[in-house]
This record gives C-alpha cells, sequence and structure tokens, in this order.
C-alpha cells in the first residue's frame, strides 16, 4: 500500500516550545537569548503559525484527489517524519512518497522522510524538485497578475551554501522567471528574505535593498509574491506583512502582497501531478 507524506519545516503550537525549536533549527547550538524572545514575539504578533493546520488541509485535498493516503510531518518539529511513518507502516503501507512543500529544496527534505523510512522497513520514493510544475506556475499566476512592480521573494540562504552548489537560487530565479511570462510581466524583480539573526553572507538582494532600487527607481507600487512559500506562516505573516511592508511604506512605495496558495486548488492540482509520476 502507497501512501504520500507532505514534510514541511514545522512550527510550533505553543510558544512555550520556542526555545527548544530554535534550538532544534540550530543544530543545537547555543541561543542568545535576544533571538529567542525576537522569534517568539514575531509568533504572537500574528496569533500563532498556522502552517500545519495548512499542511493538513492541503494533505485532505491531496487524498481526497489521488485517492491514496496522505500524511503529514516537520522536518525540525512534531510531528516527526519518523513517528509519521512509523504509524504509515502500522496502517500496511509498504511505499512512502516523499513530497517536500519545498518544491526548490527537497534535497533538504528528502533525507529526512528517506531515514524515518529506513527505520520503519518501507521503500521510499523521493520526489524530485517541482518548482518548474506547470500548475504551480499557473497557481502562483493566479495571484500574482497586477498592474504594479512584482517583486517575487524567497527565503535567504547563507551565500556558502549557494556557493558549494546548491540549485536553489537557481531554481527561485527560474519559478520567477515563469510565473512573470505567465502573467506576461513586464516590471519584476527578485529578493530574498527572512536572513538569519545571527549575521554572516546570506544571498541577496534582501529585502530593503530590493525596495530602495524600487524607490530609487521611480517605482511607486509594489506588490509581493512570495514564491519560496507554499502557506502563511511566520515568515509570511509577520516578515512580509508586517515588517516589509513598514519598509516598503517608508519609502514611500505602495505595497501589496498576493495571497498565499494554501490549500488553492492549482497547488493541489501541482502536488497531484508530482504523486502521480512518482507513483506511477
Amino acid at each position: 500500500m502507497d501512501a504520500v507524506l507532505l514534510i514541511q519545516h514545522g512550527s510550533v503550537d505553543d510558544p512555550a516550545d520556542i526555545p527548544e525549536f530554535v534550538k532544534t533549527i540550530r543544530r543545537g547550538r547555543p541561543t542568545p537569548q535576544s533571538i529567542v524572545d525576537e522569534v517568539t514575539h514575531r509568533w504572537k504578533a500574528i496569533g500563532g503559525s498556522p502552517l500545519f493546520a495548512i499542511t493538513r488541509a492541503q494533505a485532505a485535498a491531496l487524498e481526497q484527489q489521488v485517492g491514496v493516503r496522505c500524511a503529514v510531518a516537520g522536518r525540525l518539529w512534531k510531528p516527526w517524519a519518523r513517528d509519521v511513518v512509523a504509524g504509515l507502516a502500522r496502517e500496511g503501507v509498504t511505499r512512502v512518497l516523499s513530497l517536500p512543500l519545498a518544491p526548490m529544496s527537497v534535497h533538504i527534505y528528502n533525507p529526512t522522510s528517506r531515514e524515518a523510512c529506513a527505520a520503519a522497513g518501507v521503500e521510499c520514493i523521493e520526489a524530485p524538485a517541482w518548482n518548474a510544475e506547470p500548475a504551480l506556475i499557473e497557481a502562483f499566476a493566479s495571484v500574482a497578475a497586477h498592474e504594479g512592480h512584482l517583486l517575487f521573494t524567497a527565503h535567504s540562504l547563507p551565500t556558502r551554501i549557494i556557493a558549494a552548489g546548491d540549485p536553489y537560487e537557481a531554481q527561485v530565479r527560474e519559478t520567477a522567471a515563469l510565473i512573470a511570462a505567465k502573467v506576461g510581466a513586464s516590471r519584476w524583480s527578485v529578493a530574498f528574505q527572512s536572513q538569519g539573526m545571527d549575521g554572516g553572507d546570506w544571498l541577496g538582494p534582501d529585502l530593503p535593498t530590493a525596495l530602495d532600487t524600487l524607490a530609487r527607481d521611480g517605482v511607486k507600487d509594489v506588490h509581493v509574491c512570495a514564491i519560496g512559500f507554499l502557506a502563511d506562516h511566520t515568515e509570511v505573516l509577520y516578515d512580509l506583512d508586517i515588517e516589509a511592508r513598514g519598509w516598503a511604506e517608508q519609502r514611500g512605495l505602495r505595497y501589496s502582497r498576493a495571497p498565499s496558495l494554501n490549500a488553492h486548488p492549482k497547488l493541489i492540482d501541482a502536488l497531484t501531478a508530482v504523486t502521480a509520476r512518482a507513483l506511477g
């Protein structure tokens, strides 16, 4: 019996778990209290992350469409992939498709699923990058169309990772170009958001720099489309809706944001296409 594992970054339901969550993200490195406080502030400012609730809705919609058991796991927080896959094995599942909800970063997420499947004694099929999936491009195009300057955003990464050959930046720019072509945008650009709080060299341009450039070029209206995220969570609801909006307004820019895809039917179509190809 087959199953699909939708695996995403992870988020907490209780702010009391934030210190441990941040510790997990930082691979156990000591975390300054200022970082814990800032993450807690952002979580509370948006009323808590809806990420897992949205992922469960995505899984339910996909399961209904493909007729295959669909489960949800986090890479960096509960429910852990190892526990979810073990539960699937107890249900009689013998083959699991790892389908990361990060279409440009599947190589980061699939190993977690692979290890969980190995521990449970089930076969693991790993979805390849699906950032250019036609239905995904159509989904983003349906929310991105706008008369102003279209600014695509994705989570930044340390530049050392890109320098080591990670395909992430190229995939982000590919996706942006495909969406821009789909909507016929003549004015668009890419920025990288949510850089780490420890400093260091991160992939750019960051949002303040991108907004500076737009203001200097005489742009009046900027429409942000967060193509690096498939659902609302802190990086969207705080980093874009609160922080980036403030930066734009300080620069005299009218700011709007495309809705996140969440359980958009076209996103479910994209997940369905990836599933059908992988499971045959």
